[in-house]
């Protein structure tokens, strides 16, 4: 038992320095890791919205981020004209657009 304890117990008297550069070294790889993990990829998706968004044109099939589908009317600056009925167009932001569905091939 005495042999467990003096196992688990701490190093007496150990080198600070190295104590000091250990748990730099231990912040250093979590914030490593949190960045490749989760600040990388939400950048990337951020960049690919806006890529999206710049080419939404007239005529585009989207869907919206409420999940509504629907065609584009017409466009303005911040604003996009979406037609989701017969002779019905509402004005949604473009950061409302989700998604731009792909023209099936024929």
């Amino acid at each position: 038992m005495n042999t467990f304890l003096f196992a688990m117990s701490p190093a007496q008297g150990g080198d600070p320095t190295s104590q000091l550069l250990s748990t730099v070294i231990m912040f250093g790889s979590v914030i490593l890791i949190f960045y490749f993990m989760i600040l990388r990829p939400q950048k990337n998706r951020e960049n690919e919205h806006k890529k999206l968004l710049a080419a939404i044109k007239q005529g585009d099939k989207i869907v919206m981020t409420n999940g509504i589908h629907g065609t584009v009317s017409s466009l303005e600056e911040d604003v996009v004209v979406v037609q989701i009925a017969d002779n019905v167009r509402i004005r949604v932001n473009r950061v409302a657009v989700a998604n731009i569905v792909p023209k099936a091939e024929k």
